[in-house]
């Protein structure tokens, strides 16, 4: 019974040191499992990076076309008040012209 048990004792035994082995190449930090876990842990962290760094960029982006849109609403606020001062400017001699037709009229009819 003795010698049974120091058997199987001594295939524990064994079965552990080839585990120990085989958690000691999976956790290997250059051809292990340990290795690919360092190697995506620093590729999330530079992604991470990437992604504010577009999220910052595309915010000053945004905040910058605004700033267009509304220069752009200003600036075209301002044309079209020029157009209407000006077409108010081209009639306003037409309609002097008129009116000067016609006080030369009454005068010739009172006169």
């Amino acid at each position: 019974m003795q010698g049974l048990l120091l058997l199987a004792c001594l295939g524990l035994g064994l079965f552990c040191l080839t585990l120990a082995r085989r958690l000691r190449r999976l956790n290997d930090l250059e051809t292990g499992l340990g290795g690919a876990i360092a190697v995506m842990a620093a590729e999330v962290d530079r992604l991470e990076r990437a992604i504010r760094a577009a999220r910052d960029e595309a915010m000053e982006a945004s905040t910058r076309l605004a700033d267009e849109i509304e220069t752009a609403r200003r600036e075209r606020a301002i044309w079209d008040l020029r157009a209407r001062i000006g077409a108010a400017a081209a009639e306003a001699p037409q309609t002097l012209s008129a009116a000067r037709r016609l006080r030369k009229r009454a005068e010739a009819a009172h006169g």
